[in-house]
């Protein structure tokens, strides 16, 4: 039995007790929360090592709730809803979600996105600093150095960052990236891995720096000097 503990907010009750039955059978500890205050209350008191979030919450919605708990702490966070926009799913990954799943879904891929949460929110080794051409990246503190500026990143975009960053001069296909950062795939008409590298070169080509990030037509992209 794993014994974590995870907080569920969740209003709809049958779907409440449909996740929280699959989560105690696989041996998790459950605490529950019917709406998005009382859910912060929660996780305040007695913090939970992962959070199930309904976006759709009466009174202060999941995306606020997202927010606030990201602002709060690194906790994992699945974020659960019936919206299927791509431009929804950034929204909620850039409130601070860690994945996300589209409801209806089967317990199954459910636990499947609990288990790759818990695996990559647990250390497997000591930080290290990363460095490539004027870029450096610290793993223990998630900051990032393009020279002496220092760069902040989002969860999603340090992960993305440090992809590239221990493979340098690889070009990464779009497959991969979507296995190593989300852990499964968004669809072929997705266009996330865009969005966030354009983030990550808006942050680090700031004051004129040179691009490190390349776009390879077809196939992915790879971090190198300009030729």
């Amino acid at each position: 039995m794993s014994g974590e503990r995870i907080l569920l907010i969740e209003d709809e009750a049958r779907i409440a007790q449909f996740i929280e039955r699959g989560l105690i059978y696989e041996g998790y500890r459950v605490s529950v929360a019917r709406d998005g205050q009382s859910g912060l209350g929660v996780a305040r008191d007695n913090p939970p090592d992962l959070v199930i979030l309904d976006w759709m919450l009466p009174g202060l919605d999941g995306l606020e709730v997202c927010k606030r708990l990201r602002a709060a702490s690194d906790v994992p966070i699945l974020m659960l809803t019936a919206k299927d926009d791509i431009r929804d799913r950034v929204s909620g990954l850039d409130a601070g979600a860690d994945d996300y799943l589209v409801k209806p879904f089967s317990v199954d891929e459910l636990m499947a996105r609990v288990r790759a949460l818990f695996r990559r929110s647990t250390p497997n080794s000591r930080p290290e600093i990363l460095r490539f051409s004027d870029l450096t990246l610290d793993t223990g503190t998630h900051r990032a150095y393009r020279g002496e500026r220092a760069i902040d990143l989002t969860a999603k975009e340090y992960e993305l960052l440090e992809l590239f960053m221990r493979n340098p001069r690889q070009v990464l296909t779009r497959d991969v990236i979507f296995d190593r950062v989300w852990g499964y795939d968004f669809g072929g008409e997705s266009n996330i891995i865009e969005v966030y590298v354009r983030y990550l070169r808006q942050k680090t080509e700031q004051e004129n720096e040179t691009r490190l990030i390349h776009t390879v037509r077809g196939v992915g992209y790879v971090l190198r000097e300009e030729e």
